[in-house]
């Protein structure tokens, strides 16, 4: 077996055993893509990779001033397919064996004023069905701290109007549930009815996309993507920074919460992480929080 066909069935060993997802499938594939390109302007034998070839590999990376986690996530896009290589005998030797990783950038996640979050909100137009597509989109951002992939991946029975929840299906495929506020259901609400949007289902979109909340102009589920765009369009009208993503509002949201006392075990269980050392990071981003910590806590604050 070739190396592409070694790849081809790492691929499918991926989607099949483990339920990744497209994006995923789509990582892992550009990773060893960009190592194989690599490979070929200097061995050329992918079989006999060592770990010569990889510290060489990891010098590329950064010579071509590659990020600490781009660095981290090629290194373990690289571990997962020897690892399986091995398994299948495909090689003798794992090559990544003594290879170690570096250490992984800590950045503090950026977060806006609540004056900010709502000059963004009035940038789309709501007299235009996409443009009350676009603000429901913003409103659920900063309501419930949605992932951009959590956003478009939402399903209409995801919504439970009732009770104001979205079951979202956060990383590695965990479900949550995700309150949402009274406006944001509003907003949702009004969207779901409008009536251009269900013409557009009823007119264009298969079977699996009408059960799709969000919708881009011809009746599919709309795309991170499309998203993504459409946020840097209303970034740009409102003057704010370049920097500020949809991810930026969900920082924002989890500072805010923080700095309005939910605690941070609410907090880690709200957003979806793992990990509550992963939440904690918020408590170094407010400056409010820490101007209110340091007068509570100096003996002669006041």
């Amino acid at each position: 077996m070739d190396f592409l066909q070694t790849l081809n069935a790492f691929l499918a060993h991926l989607k099949l055993a483990k339920g990744a997802s497209p994006h995923t499938l789509r990582a892992y594939q550009l990773d060893l893509q960009a190592f194989t390109q690599f490979v070929a302007q200097t061995e050329g034998d992918l079989r006999a990779v060592s770990k010569r070839l990889i510290r060489r590999y990891l010098a590329h990376l950064h010579e071509q001033k590659a990020s600490t986690r781009t660095v981290l996530r090629r290194l373990s896009s690289l571990r997962s397919f020897y690892r399986y290589a091995i398994r299948e005998k495909w090689i003798a030797e794992n090559p990544l064996e003594e290879i170690e990783s570096p250490k992984k950038e800590k950045r503090l996640p950026v977060s806006i004023s609540y004056l900010q979050v709502e000059l963004l909100l009035a940038q789309p137009d709501l007299s235009s069905y996409l443009g009350l597509r676009d603000r429901v989109i913003m409103e659920l951002f900063y309501s419930s701290g949605l992932r951009l992939s959590e956003l478009v991946g939402l399903n209409r029975t995801d919504f439970d109007q009732k009770n104001l929840i979205l079951t979202v299906f956060g990383k590695g495929k965990k479900v949550r549930q995700a309150p949402i506020t009274q406006t944001a259901a509003k907003w949702l609400v009004n969207y779901l009815a409008h009536p251009e949007r269900n013409l557009k289902t009823k007119e264009h979109a298969p079977e699996l996309d009408a059960t799709a909340v969000f919708l881009n102009k011809l009746g599919r589920r709309l795309s991170a993507r499309s998203v993504d765009r459409n946020f840097a369009a209303y970034l740009k009208a409102s003057g704010l920074s370049e920097k500020i993503t949809p991810h930026t509002i969900r920082h924002t949201i989890a500072t805010h919460w923080l700095e309005q006392g939910m605690d941070l075990k609410t907090i880690q269980l709200l957003l979806g992480h793992t990990s509550l050392a992963t939440t904690t990071i918020y408590t170094h981003v407010s400056p409010k929080l820490k101007r209110e910590v340091y007068d509570k806590s100096h003996p002669r604050a006041n």
